[in-house]
């Protein structure tokens, strides 16, 4: 199971989660969250990915920051359509298309987008499109109807992982944000040590 850690704000922050080698690192461009990135992504090592996060974004806004960046994945938290996710296919660029998931969720909403993402996540639904910090009712993934490779997020903490390790489901990656945070932005490193052998074991 791969990890990313989102919502990566400080340049010496970044440089010492990069050093864990991470699978993914995530950069939010919406303005309204506390994590949003207008610094500078040092050189990282080649195991770990770049993804810019993206809420109702213009394309135009989206591509700049995806060549100014060198992103490999857009991750689109808002209500992008299938159309505008297809877009991304003429490009090298990799997409994450993110449903909120609550009690209430439908499956078929995902359908539209099984041919024009290349994974998933699903993320607890709350106040704000994402980094709301807490779980969701995994539950609700015993009906996913797909065989795409997803992300799972939503508040995960380390007394998680052996929980998640248990799901039989297509899960690539496991999101991590707030729960290994100092503040919004800066990650704990010992923290994310601690993930990673926990992911490893």
């Amino acid at each position: 199971m791969k990890l990313k850690i989102c919502g990566m704000k400080y340049l010496d922050n970044i440089q010492e989660v990069a050093f864990l080698q991470p699978d993914y690192l995530g950069f939010i461009f919406y303005d309204k969250s506390p994590r949003l990135f207008n610094g500078e992504i040092p050189t990282l090592p080649k195991p770990t990915q770049k993804v810019g996060v993206f809420v109702n974004a213009y394309l135009d806004d989206i591509l700049d920051k995806v060549r100014n960046y060198n992103l490999q994945f857009v991750q689109l938290h808002g209500d992008e359509t299938p159309d505008f996710c297809k877009l991304f296919k003429q490009t090298d660029t990799k997409v994450i298309k993110v449903f909120s998931v609550d009690e209430a969720f439908n499956f078929d909403a995902i359908t539209p987008y099984e041919t024009v993402c290349d994974y998933f996540l699903f993320d607890t639904k709350g106040e704000n499109p994402g980094g709301n910090g807490k779980l969701f009712n995994w539950e609700i993934l015993k009906n996913y109807p797909s065989k795409k490779p997803f992300f799972l997020s939503g508040g995960i903490s380390l007394a998680e992982i052996n929980k998640i390790k248990q799901l039989n489901l297509p899960i690539h990656a496991i999101d991590v944000n707030s729960k290994f945070e100092i503040e919004p932005g800066l990650k704990n490193t010992q923290l994310l040590k601690e993930l990673q052998h926990e992911l490893s074991s």
